[in-house]
């Protein structure tokens, strides 16, 4: 079920969507216990065992360049808002020089 702008999960308001891919959307939304803004990530169902192990992934690391783990729903994981390009987008921009790509790799 799409979600759209004003909509809450909880305590989440949704602010936007940020993308949609094979599992479901991720969604831009503002917390608003801590009045802080996070990012959304709804399954198209109930959890399955491959988001239940996303999840379980996601909150056993501990990295700066890994998005943090707030919350988890029935379908959905709470988790940090980070600004800035995805690599995707940056990847479409053409061929990363090879000191850039490692410096990514690591």
């Amino acid at each position: 079920m799409p979600l759209a702008i004003g909509d809450k999960l909880g305590p989440y308001e949704i602010t936007g969507l940020l993308g949609k891919g094979g599992m479901g959307a991720v969604y831009r939304a503002t917390d608003t216990r801590l009045h802080r803004e996070v990012a959304i990530k709804v399954s198209d169902e109930t959890f399955s065992d491959r988001f239940d192990r996303e999840a379980r992934a996601i909150a056993a690391l501990n990295h700066p360049n890994i998005c943090h783990l707030y919350d988890v729903g029935p379908n959905y994981l709470v988790m940090e808002l980070v600004e800035g390009e995805t690599l995707a987008d940056h990847i479409r921009q053409g061929a990363m020089p090879l000191d850039e790509a490692l410096k990514v790799a690591r």
